[in-house]
């Protein structure tokens, strides 16, 4: 019986760029319609290897396919040019041509791919009203607000019909507002995507709501994959923890108890051995000066304010350091300050545990 041939992937690419601290090598796999969604600190390596996948970076080696058509080998001396790929950017900023309207701005690129004005046109139209944007074909980009910038930059990618479109961070511009607008319009555009997206950003929420699965990257390496919950709830790295807003505690079990250190101990049943405790803020709590409740000895060392609620870091006296999510009117009549003395205990219902 003979072998089966190996599956290939719609999106097929082994990324390999050395730099001056560390070579950025990684594998991308994926699906038609499917959305990933790229992270990692700054300097990690997410925005050399888009460079590499449109053609803007030369790589070492290494190759990527689309659909079947090979952007580049450079084993088989392969090298297709930026504006021959058929790969959609969008950039964090829009990068819109500043003299041309919309509607120029988003013909650009069937123009530059041999049609005709007329033909370009018609296509820019329709890209245009695809994204609900057709009433700024006039305007010019110094008259369009950040979201209705980043609009027509989707538009203009979507205009070549991509089958592998890039989106470098393209809400970090944005202000709070017109983030959210972005984001929900984003979802929107990405599900109806027939090729694969690739979305760099260093926001969980914002890879949370439009990626399908998440790369995260680090010195040029992917150190976690997979569905946004499951990197949030189960992180790999130190990052990936501040990513998700949680504390990775390492502790013994022995069937019924963890324990974080000599005198911390939290009743969780979870089959014997070492393990990781993903502590959540919100399963952190403070006792009130007058409850008598058991709880942990602590000092308060830092107060991070986020909106409507503020994280406040806790070091145990000879024992981990955590963090409490409270409502930020608590903070000032319960007058925390870094300094400020306090008592701690963990709700473990909704703790996440597994073994190192």
């Amino acid at each position: 019986m003979g072998r089966r041939a190996p599956r290939v992937s719609f999106l097929d690419a082994h990324v390999d760029v050395p730099r001056r601290d560390f070579d950025v090598t990684l594998d991308l796999l994926a699906e038609p319609g499917e959305v990933i969604a790229l992270l990692g600190p700054n300097g990690s390596g997410k925005s050399t290897t888009l460079g590499a996948l449109v053609g803007l970076i030369a790589p070492r080696s290494g190759h990527v396919r689309v659909g079947g058509e090979v952007l580049h080998d450079l084993a088989e001396g392969i090298w297709l040019p930026p504006d021959q790929r058929g790969v959609g950017m969008v950039f964090q900023n829009g990068r819109l041509f500043p003299h041309l309207s919309a509607l120029d701005n988003v013909a650009f690129g069937p123009r530059s791919r041999g049609a005709s004005k007329g033909d370009a046109e018609t296509t820019a139209r329709a890209a245009l009203a695809r994204i609900g944007a057709l009433e700024l074909a006039a305007a010019k980009p110094g008259g369009l607000s950040g979201g209705q910038a980043q609009r027509v930059a989707l538009a203009r990618a979507l205009a070549t019909d991509p089958g592998l479109l890039l989106l470098d961070e393209p809400m970090s511009a944005l202000d709070a507002r017109s983030r959210i607008a972005v984001r929900a319009e984003l979802r929107t555009h990405l599900a109806d995507f027939d090729g694969v997206a690739i979305v760099v950003t260093h926001d969980l929420y914002d890879a949370a709501a439009l990626a399908d699965r998440m790369l995260v990257i680090e010195h040029g390496r992917v150190v976690q994959s997979g569905t946004p919950y499951d990197v949030a709830s189960r992180p790999a790295t130190d990052y990936v923890a501040d990513l998700a807003g949680v504390v990775v505690l390492p502790a013994e079990s022995d069937g019924r108890l963890l324990r974080l250190a000599p005198g911390y101990e939290i009743a969780r049943e979870h089959e014997p051995g070492e393990v990781q405790v993903v502590v959540h803020p919100r399963d952190v709590r403070l006792r009130e000066d007058d409850d008598p409740g058991p709880g942990w000895p602590a000092t308060v060392d830092s107060i991070d304010p986020q909106g409507t609620v503020t994280r406040v870091g806790l070091v145990c006296r000879d024992g981990p350091r955590i963090v409490s999510e409270v409502d930020t009117l608590d903070v000032g009549r319960r007058r925390l300050a870094p300094g400020v003395p306090a008592r701690a205990w963990v709700d473990s219902t909704n703790l996440v545990v597994y073994r190192r």
